[in-house]
């Protein structure tokens, strides 16, 4: 089966064939994109289309690989012994599974994302090197291989953070997803809204892609930041008359703190608004 998007998910086509292609080659796919692009979705909506159960591994900046893998838990065995519990004779109860020996293990093939990969230790992704190649990986504490029944198909994020490893991205299959246009951002909104009046659509996308022209913003407003802006524009029902400004760019559209996510980038908002009320007069 091959992925073709949902209904809740609006996929390029260059997307789609990148999602087919780490498919056919059996190799991880990693997403690069701005935050709010719909990395993380994706992974879902993969696993959605292609009737497979999804696992997701979030990584932290205090995430190893061997977390992946699994976990021994020494600590709890020690005090048990001293407790006199006979499960200690069996190191097993002390071994935690990671996401990657769930995946391995799974009777049917899973979908598994390894969400925002960069957050971890440069060394994280070499770590992994040789599980991700092999589909196997050594338990030490009880002398037993683990080994994938089904290859899964892998999605790993990143927000481009840190420059990956070489060897890292020699494995994979890369696709970056570039920031919707216009159009694409109508049938996204039309996913999500599709009764919303067509005025609105056009003047919220229109304050939406000014707002992302300003200069010197420190971050952009993105797709999900829209999606929860128009949101909130039809809960408090304002009119597109409201947002009907001939120099929206320049000044702060109404519910900005849905789209612009720090006082820096609200400062600047106001600064332009204020010059060009001056330059009115």
């Amino acid at each position: 089966m091959k992925f073709q998007g949902t209904e809740r998910y609006v996929a390029t086509e260059a997307l789609k064939l990148a999602v087919n292609a780490a498919i056919t080659l059996q190799r991880p796919l990693l997403i690069k994109g701005e935050p709010g692009t719909g990395k993380t979705m994706l992974a879902e909506e993969v696993a959605d289309a292609l009737g497979a159960p999804l696992l997701a591994w979030h990584v932290k900046s205090t995430t190893k690989a061997q977390q992946g893998l699994y976990e021994y838990d020494a600590v709890s065995r020690l005090r048990d012994s001293q407790l006199g519990d006979p499960r200690v004779h069996d190191v097993r109860h002390y071994i935690r599974r990671g996401k990657l020996w769930e995946a391995f293990d799974h009777a049917q093939r899973v979908v598994l994302l390894i969400d925002e990969v960069d957050k971890a230790d440069i060394e994280f992704p070499n770590d992994l090197l040789q599980e991700l190649d092999r589909m196997e990986f050594h338990v030490y504490e009880t002398g037993e291989t683990v080994r994938a029944r089904q290859r899964p198909v892998i999605i790993i994020t990143s927000n481009n953070e840190k420059e990956l490893p070489d060897a890292f991205l020699r494995r994979c299959f890369f696709h970056y997803i570039a920031f919707p246009d216009r159009a694409t951002l109508e049938r996204i909104v039309a996913v999500h809204y599709p009764d919303m009046e067509n005025r609105l659509v056009q003047r919220a996308l229109e304050v939406f892609f000014e707002l992302r022209e300003v200069p010197g913003l420190k971050k952009k407003p993105s797709t999900s930041e829209l999606i929860d802006w128009l949101k909130l524009l039809l809960s408090d029902r304002i009119p597109a008359e409201a947002l009907h400004n001939p120099d929206a760019g320049k000044a702060i559209p109404p519910l900005y703190g849905a789209l612009i996510k720090n006082e820096q980038d609200v400062q600047l908002l106001e600064r332009l608004a204020f010059m060009h009320r001056r330059q009115q007069r």
